[in-house]
């Protein structure tokens, strides 16, 4: 089946319009707090999840929200479906899109999620890939709305770690959102040049201020929200011992807190490597909204598939 010309998929935040992320928190919002409202929204509809990396998270929300909403998710993981075999992600693509009605993929290479887009003729939502965790940042900056208001403009977001997928995909939301960011990490990590660029014509038509540094303190100064992630993603396991070294000095501590404003709160992805990326103070401290922001996975996640997969328009 061809694609219709109104299809829409989430695979980056930088494809989206600032009015379409500030719609996407008020029906999330509305979601949270009115759940029996969309009790039969995706009544009869299935989402296809495709997993080459496994997740907590990304596996239970995505599931779980289905099922809230009167749909059906199927978990597909790489050892299931035939894309384990050599199967070629086009015709996977067109197979699922003649018995699903949505699909969503958590990858290695971001081509896969591209390619599933491309040829399918569904909604496709990127689960995570090796370089955009887009449905992560969009909680993120959802919860911060939760804590400060929905007016974020003026204020700043810090992440210090690798500049990886999850700092990507904060950049690209911070400016829909008006807010500053800054990134630091360490010579060797630092976030993708391409993506970089296109992060900084987003700033520049936001009128947000972007900055890349090699200082945490630098980065995490005045801010209200503070982020990290850990050193070794999924895949890197190999080479968590040099990253440990590599990243000595860039452990979110209550020292490097107390540059951030007094009224910052720390965020974290999950899962979080206590002694690492973070310190258990920090984790487990008054400041911290890590499990806030996980809770908000399912409901802005519900949000993206009552819009993608169900037509719902975004409040304005």
């Amino acid at each position: 089946m061809p694609q219709t010309p109104d299809l829409r998929h989430l695979i980056s935040v930088h494809d989206l319009t600032a009015a379409e992320v500030a719609g996407l928190f008020r029906l999330a919002a509305d979601v949270k707090a009115h759940p029996e409202k969309y009790r039969t929204a995706l009544a009869h509809k299935s989402l296809g999840m495709i997993f080459e990396k496994s997740s907590t998270r990304t596996r239970v929300s995505f599931e779980v929200g289905m099922v809230q909403m009167g749909g059906h998710a199927l978990f597909l993981s790489s050892r299931d479906i035939q894309l384990g075999r050599g199967e070629p992600i086009a015709d996977t693509a067109r197979v699922l899109s003649r018995y699903v009605d949505g699909i969503m993929a958590r990858t290695f290479a971001h081509q896969t999620v591209l390619d599933l887009a491309k040829y399918g003729s569904i909604p496709v939502i990127n689960g995570l890939t090796d370089d955009l965790h887009p449905c992560q940042a969009l909680t993120d900056y959802f919860t911060l709305t939760e804590i400060f208001g929905s007016d974020l403009s003026g204020r700043k977001l810090a992440y210090v770690g690798d500049g990886n997928n999850m700092a990507h995909s904060l950049l690209f939301a911070a400016a829909k959102v008006g807010m500053d960011v800054a990134v630091a990490s360490p010579e060797g990590y630092e976030v993708n040049p391409h993506y970089a660029d296109l992060a900084r014509q987003d700033a520049a038509a936001a009128g947000t201020k972007l900055e890349l540094t090699r200082d945490s303190k630098t980065a995490v100064a005045g801010a209200s929200a503070v982020y990290t992630d850990v050193w070794a993603s999924m895949g890197q396991e190999a080479e968590a011992q040099k990253r440990i070294q590599a990243f000595k000095g860039f452990t979110v501590d209550a020292a490097l807190m107390a540059h951030a404003r007094e009224d910052a709160v720390f965020l974290h992805c999950l899962p979080a490597h206590r002694g690492e990326e973070v310190a258990a103070e920090v984790a487990d401290g008054k400041q911290s909204r890590i499990f806030d922001e996980a809770e908000n996975r399912l409901h802005v996640q519900k949000a993206v598939m009552l819009w993608l997969m169900a037509g719902v328009a975004l409040p304005g």
